[in-house]
This record gives C-alpha cells, structure tokens and sequence, in this order.
C-alpha cells in the first residue's frame, strides 16, 4: 500500500510542479492607453522618451509572455533608456497588462491547485517512508537515475538552472507567478510581490517540505532533529517572515542574520542610506540604525567569537539559508561531493580568491562612498560591484550554487565560493576548540562517513589513522557521525590542548591493543 501511496503522490507532485510552471508563462497580456504612466511613475524623462514609442502598441493583444515581454522591451530600449531601467520597465509593464491565464483559470484556482498537488504529493511520497527505520541505510543512491547524475538527475539539475536563470536574469517572464502569489505578499507586507517574494516563498515550502524528509530520515538522531529545526525556524522566521512584517510597518528591511561579506551589498551606498538614519525613533537611535550597527556587530565579533567556540557549524548547519536549503532540498545529492586532493586543491584557490575578491570590492565602495571619488586605480566601484554581483552573486550562489545539486551535491557554493564560510574556516582551521573526534580502535572503513560527507572530505582517511578531523571547509552537519554503524565520530567542542591529550591518549589504547593482539 505504501509503494502505491508514494507513486500517486510523486505523480501528484509532478502534476503540481507542472501547472505551477507553465502558470509563469501562459498569460494573455494588452498594451493600454494608461499602462505606462503605473509603469513610470516618477521619472517625467523617461517616460517622455518611452510614451512615443509604447503608443504603437496601444490596443495589442499577445497570447504569452514571451511575446509581450520581446515586444516591450524592444520599445523601451529604443527609447535609449538604460539597461536596468529596461528590465526594470519591462517586468513591470508584463505584470500590470495582464488579461488574464491562457489555462482559463483565475489566480486563486492556479495557486491552490499548484500548492495542493505540488506540496501535498511531495508528502505522500515522503510521509510513507517513516514505516522504515531511521538513519541512512545501503539504499542504492549509487545506481538510482536521479542521485547518480542519470537522466532523472539531470533533468532536476536543468529544471533549476533554468529557474535560477529566469530568476536573476529574465523576472518579466515570470510574472505569472508573482500574479499568483500577490494574495499572500499584500496580507505580509501590504504590496504586491516581486520575483524575490517569489523566491523567497518558494525557498521556504522546499525547506518546509524537505525538512520533513529530514525528520523522517533522521529521527533516531537527536542533533539532526534540532538542527533541521533550527534552519527551518532561522529562514521562515528571521529570513522571510519578519523581514516582510517590517516591511508592511514601514521599517527597513533586512535579513538579520546575514553576515558580511555573504551579504556582499551590506556597506552599498543604496543600503547604508536605506538604514541609517530610517525607521523608527526610537529616542536614543533609529531603529534602520541599530539595524545596521547589528548586522556590523554579527560580521565582526559574533561570527568569529561564536566560530571560536562552536566551529562553522553554529552558523553554516543552524543558521544559514544557503546551508539550510542545502541540508533539506540537497540532502540526497550530498554523495555526490568530489573526495579527491584536486577538488580540495580547488577550494583552496577558489573560496580564498572570492574572499579577496568581495573584501577588495566592498573597499572600494566604502572608499568611493566616503570620498566622494568615482573610480579608483582607473576603475569605478559601480563596476566592481556590478561584475562581483553578477558572477558572484547570480552565477556561482544561485545558478551554479544550487542548479548543480544532483550533478556535484548539495554544498558546491559553501565549499568553493562563500566568502564566508571561507573567512570562518580560517578560525575553524587555527583557533576554533571544535572538532570531529575519532575512536580509531572501532573503524571498520565501511566509508559511509566518506561517502555522505557533503563538504568532499575523506573522513574515513582520518578514522583509520585516528586523526581528529579539524579542517576548515567542515560545516559540522554531523551526518558523518550519524551514519557511523560503530559509533567512532564525535562533535565536540573542546580546548586544543584537551583535544591532543585526548588523541594521545586515544592512540596509545589503539597502540596497546595493537600489541596485546600481536601477542
């Protein structure tokens, strides 16, 4: 009965996530006479340029997106405007001229469908699971098409690719699903929502929906349990949640949470000037004000004090939305992270050189905002900043970070660009009293450790040599141990010279018992 649960919950799910989909593109768009003026409200050059030129379209009707967007785009960059005001217009102008959905169904019925199918299969395939034991077992994810980067696998990878890509690059052809989720962004924040909005609701039901395959998979485990937990309540409440409530009173808006220099755009000039000074008086400070002093403070004392005592893992595996999506969504790809000494050569280079990177942009910035200076050593920090958010930002977090889970795993942005799990890893590597301990004596070298590693390290290497396991790309998720049939791997948070006594210790019982076993 179960098997057959899950296969019409799958087919559910599939359904869901189809309607949803095709619900961003199929919409019937109308140029009208009023439309550009709700489109360019405050800017009377602009839209004197534009109206000329929009005017032809007045009383077109188009059957998708695809074609209304290539219409009015064409328009608004013939009128010269610049490239971002392009976009910008033209995502607008798709949304505001819609007609209605080709699929002949209002908003509310596509939205409710879409949620029905989509989250309501996904848990009818998962929810049946829970009549096996916890823990990860020899489930085959080595010969299944969709964990081995066969065809399922890359057709996951492909589906978010292309929605990552639609998401940071082309917003005005997903305007239907901002349609459907309008409902949900005015009763949070008391206006319509945008593609992030989008993104971040989105974001949210996979943790939700995957957190619960979490539960499931490791409810036999204590630190699992709270640790899902923990990710889930840190991105629904402190991500999305209450960033969107301030919103509606009125206040700044901010993720307090995220620290610099993973949140590259902390000291831009539009964000400084959005928080200082702005929000509530509170008598002694404006509420934008402690806002932004908190997100210094989080950047500069708690995240390396915090890393000192409890490692990466107290922000990477409790905190972070990035390690959060990861650890749920990208659960069942975290096999597939690269174990070899040139992969770990590679995250060496990679990870540090977007670390100079972000820290020679944001002084830049800082220097041109303070200064008042243009360009520095030949080059504008608007450039600087433009390129670092595009390759950075777009491309290797969101594109490539999370598009490639089920062809490189679930950690690839955490291990090779995050700036800072990089600058965490150097407290971790030289100055944290966190560590996997070992108990060689009782390795077996089965490799589960090595195989669910989601960060590419061989613990199994270390385990075999008893080794305690201090190396600055571990996130602390503590899978390594959870999978460990003979209990040899240990989280724990101890000063350095306990931790060497300890593996002294540890390594003369392992000697001794050598010996009494050579007889």
């Amino acid at each position: 009965m179960a098997r057959y649960i899950r296969l019409f919950g799958l087919l559910l799910f599939a359904l869901g996530l189809l309607l949803f989909s095709s619900s961003a593109f199929l919409t019937r768009h109308e140029w009208r006479a009023d439309l550009l003026a709700k489109v360019i409200k405050d800017d009377t050059a602009h839209y004197a340029a534009a109206a000329p030129l929009l005017a032809e379209l007045e009383g077109q009707t188009f059957g998708n997106t695809f074609a209304f967007a290539g219409a009015a785009k064409a328009k608004f960059a013939a009128a010269g405007l610049p490239d971002y005001k392009v976009s910008e217009y033209t995502t607008a102008a798709a949304k505001k001229s819609v007609t209605g959905f080709v699929l002949g169904l209002s908003s509310g019925a596509l939205l409710l469908f879409s949620l029905l199918f989509g989250v309501g299969g996904a848990l009818m395939y998962i929810l049946p699971q829970w009549q096996h034991s916890g823990g990860i077992r020899n489930d085959g994810i080595y010969h299944h098409s969709a964990t081995k980067r066969g065809w399922i696998g890359i057709a996951v990878g492909t589906y978010l690719i292309g929605f990552y890509v639609l998401l940071y690059f082309f917003p005005q052809y997903i305007v239907g699903w901002t349609l459907l989720l309008d409902p949900l962004s005015r009763a949070l924040n008391g206006g319509e929502a945008s593609h992030w909005f989008v993104y971040g609701v989105l974001y949210c039901l996979c943790m939700l929906v995957m957190g619960a395959r979490m539960v499931i998979r490791y409810r036999h485990n204590r630190y699992q349990l709270i640790r899902t937990a923990s990710v889930v309540f840190f991105q629904l409440g402190f991500a999305f949640l209450l960033p969107e409530i301030m919103v509606s009173l009125n206040q700044p808006y901010m993720d307090l949470k995220n620290a610099f220099p993973l949140n590259y755009s902390m000291f831009y000039d539009y964000n400084i000037s959005g928080m200082v000074g702005q929000g509530a008086d509170l008598g002694f400070a404006r509420l934008g004000t402690l806002m932004f002093i908190w997100g210094i403070v989080l950047s500069v004392v708690i995240v390396p004090l915090m890393t000192y005592f409890y490692g990466k893992r107290w922000y990477c595996s409790w905190v972070c939305g990035c390690g959060g999506l990861a650890e749920t969504l990208g659960d069942p790809y975290r096999h597939l992270s690269d174990k070899s000494i040139g992969a770990w050569k590679l995250e060496r280079y990679m990870i540090y050189s977007v670390l100079v990177l972000v820290l020679l942009m944001t002084g830049a910035v800082l220097y041109t905002y303070f200064t008042g200076a243009q360009e520095i050593l030949f080059m504008s920090s608007g450039t600087l900043r433009t390129w670092y958010g595009f390759a950075i930002g777009s491309v290797f977090a969101g594109v490539v970070g999370t598009g490639f889970y089920p062809l490189m795993g679930n950690r690839v942005w955490c291990r090779f660009g995050c700036p800072l799990a990089a600058l965490m890893g150097i407290v971790q590597r030289f100055k944290s009293r966190f560590r996997i301990t070992v108990n060689g004596g009782q390795c077996i070298s089965c490799g589960n450790c090595s195989t669910y590693c989601e960060m590419g390290i061989d613990v199994r290497a270390y385990a075999q040599k008893g080794q305690d396991i201090v190396r600055a790309s571990c996130v602390g998720c503590g899978v390594c141990a959870a999978v460990c049939p003979r209990g040899v791997l240990r989280l724990e948070n101890a000063s350095e010279d306990v931790g060497e006594r300890a593996q002294t210790e540890r390594a003369l019982v392992i000697h001794a018992d050598r010996i009494e076993f050579l007889g």
